[in-house]
């Protein structure tokens, strides 16, 4: 299991490739990369802050849940904080199961949970100035079927 919070770009390649070889006994590899939307180019950048320590043990424990829950061979969860421009890569989670089923139930199930329940805060700049993103309803919804 690895985690990584960080404020430099990642390379999606070298980490997917990485990861899927270092998955022994995995039957299938899921990932997933969250982009920054550019709001029809209207986004000047997106800025996201969190606190140290506090956002590693709680990114930590959902991926503790995900691992007792389905039969991974690995998980792995990057995440950018920091000003990041619209196109950037903001995230990437990837699951490493002996069978697909696991991999993209605990996939989802991450992605949800990061979504919802990470403790970053994103502020977006824009030509109107800048406003923070608020939680969403849906956003809340999906964890109902976990």
């Amino acid at each position: 299991m690895r985690l990584s919070v960080q404020d430099a770009p990642f390379d999606l390649g070298a980490e997917s490739l990485a990861f899927a070889k270092g998955a022994a006994g995995a039957g299938a590899v899921v990932t997933f990369t969250g982009i920054v939307r550019d709001n029809g180019g209207s986004l000047s950048a997106m800025e996201i802050e969190h606190y140290p320590g506090m956002t590693e043990r709680a990114i930590a424990a959902i991926m503790e849940q995900a691992v007792a829950r389905w039969a991974l061979v690995d998980a792995l969860v990057i995440h950018r904080y920091g000003r990041l421009a619209g196109g950037e890569m903001i995230m990437m989670v990837a699951t490493a199961a002996p069978h697909r089923a696991d991999a993209f139930a605990a996939a989802e199930f991450l992605m949800d949970y990061l979504k919802s329940r990470a403790p970053f805060w994103k502020k977006e700049l824009g030509p109107d100035g800048a406003s923070w993103v608020a939680a969403k309803d849906e956003d809340e919804a999906a964890l109902t079927r976990w």
